[in-house]
């Protein structure tokens, strides 16, 4: 696996940035995908220390040069949140497949876009990248110290995979759901049977869709009407009346949940 950084900390507060790999072996899929870290500020001082760790999907919109939808600013944002206090999570980037990035993040069928690799691409983040992730670098592996996000299709996936295997992840940011792909996500939330606790910070624009909210709330209901979700789910739900489906919206709102899903 190639390790090297690929930008140092533009302030003292700033994580540091490393490719894991430009070529991430994803057996269960047969590709190769670009796979990032942003260390904390504290990560090379303090030697003993472990961190939580989020999963993103996504990573050409997060950080690094503008893309062509715009991006998250995340390590700008993670180096106030390290000025303040909130020091403690390191931030894993997967790379999305371009023109297979539908496919991947599905993991239903879908009549226009046909079968999704959403399941195979579950068993990587699950089975390949966090046990590798979690033997390379000073992680927290234990499922409460470990979450997973993403926005559009990434909501999409990130939902899904903390739903159905709730066992690895116990903190899920869920921005923007595509959640229209399938009603299969309702069906798999009601089925939620873990005894397992979950924090759930779902966000979504009124100006997205005019099905965005009702989507969102379909989700949640259908949790709370599941075996054990009601006890189990603590959510935060954020609905922007000025939201629209943009990057700009999900980097204004990416600090708050951070700091709600990992230190409130």
């Amino acid at each position: 696996m190639e390790n090297r950084q690929i930008r140092r900390a533009t302030s003292r507060y700033e994580p540091r940035i490393e490719l894991v790999d430009r070529e991430f072996e994803i057996p269960q899929l047969g590709k190769k995908r670009k796979v990032y870290v942003l260390l904390p500020a504290d990560y090379d001082l303090l030697p003993e220390k472990r961190y939580s760790v989020l999963y993103l999907q996504d990573a050409q919109n997060l950080f690094g040069d503008v893309g062509p939808f715009g991006k998250w600013d995340i390590d700008e944002h993670l180096g106030e949140m390290y000025r303040e206090g909130y020091k403690d999570v390191i931030i894993v980037a997967i790379d999305h497949g371009g023109k297979e990035r539908i496919a991947e993040y599905s993991p239903y069928y879908h009549r226009t876009f046909g079968k999704g690799q959403g399941k195979d691409y579950a068993s990587f983040v699950i089975d390949t990248l966090k046990p590798y992730m979690d033997e390379h670098y000073r992680t927290r592996p234990e499922r409460e110290y470990n979450g997973i996000g993403g926005s559009s299709m990434g909501g999409l996936i990130s939902a899904y995979i903390g739903i159905v295997h709730p066992q690895h992840f116990s903190r899920l940011m869920i921005f923007s759901p595509s959640f229209w792909y399938s009603d299969e996500i309702y069906f798999d939330a009601f089925k939620y049977d873990y005894k397992l606790p979950m924090k759930m910070y779902i966000y979504g624009g009124e100006r997205e869709s005019e099905t965005m909210t009702r989507h969102i709330n379909k989700f949640k209901d259908s949790l709370g009407q599941g075996a054990h979700g009601e006890n189990l789910i603590t959510y935060k739900v954020v609905l922007n009346p000025e939201g629209e489906h943009t990057e700009h919206y999900w980097s204004q709102e990416f600090q708050d949940a951070v700091q709600w899903l990992f230190y409130d």
